[in-house]
């Protein structure tokens, strides 16, 4: 049974109601449950759970969030973002990939590699230009729908040219916009070298390269990925 919302939007509605008519959570949950067609909360949620990494990551990401997405080389940390946004796309929400790394043919060939149909793929808006910085992102997102996911391709890159702010002025201001516009902003991260030679088993916010300092308690979460397994950290 397809959903008339995301789960986390049906969630906020049932918060909402709560709130307003002062019954119990749980009720407002049920009531919202029995509504999309379900007997309780808990049968829709174990109906609507995602099947894949990114559909369930997804979940987990409430809008006006700036998300940290990192790992070492060939873990599948750009991929992982692009299914996020396939899985956005199917929630019937809007989607963005803002790449200093590929051309836009390349990002497009990437998601339907991922199984993203013709439709899903050009839903997906892809902005592969070089002048891709906080002021570019809140420009081309301005006006857009609470729980629109981008995902950018990659933090440390909108580092390394002069002319642009420095990293910390534009986590503040892409944190700020998520907070006003609900929007969800990942930004993909590399991970310190040092990480391979420390015989961790999954990288954590120390092991994040920053070549210049940025306060990562701007970000609500942190994403982090290690041969296959996914882990979800608080920062603050």
């Amino acid at each position: 049974m397809r959903l008339s919302s995301p789960v986390f939007r049906l969630k906020r509605r049932a918060k909402e109601l709560a709130r307003k008519s002062g019954v119990p959570l749980h009720a407002a949950l049920d009531g919202i449950a029995r509504k999309e067609g379900f007997q309780t909360w808990s049968h829709l949620a174990a109906a609507a759970a995602p099947a894949t990494k990114a559909g369930r990551l997804l979940n987990e990401l409430p809008p006006g969030g700036l998300v940290l997405l990192a790992a070492r080389p060939g873990q599948g940390k750009t991929l992982l973002g692009l299914e996020l946004l396939l899985e956005t796309v199917r929630a019937g929400q809007s989607a963005a990939f803002f790449t200093l790394e590929y051309t836009e043919a390349q990002a497009r060939a990437r998601l339907s590699g991922l199984g993203g149909t013709a439709e899903e793929t050009a839903q997906v808006a892809v902005d592969a230009s070089e002048g891709i910085c906080a002021d570019h992102i809140i420009a081309r997102l301005a006006g857009t729908r609470s729980g629109t996911v981008a995902v950018v391709d990659y933090l440390q890159i909108m580092d390394q040219q002069r002319s642009k702010p420095e990293l910390a002025v534009q986590a503040e201001a892409l944190s700020a916009f998520a907070q006003r516009s609900g929007a969800v902003i990942v930004l993909i991260s590399q991970i310190t070298r040092a990480f391979d030679d420390g015989g961790a088993q999954m990288p954590g916010l120390a092991d994040v390269r920053l070549p210049n300092p940025l306060d990562l308690s701007l970000f609500s979460k942190a994403c982090f990925l290690h041969g296959g397994d996914v882990r979800l950290a608080t920062p603050g």
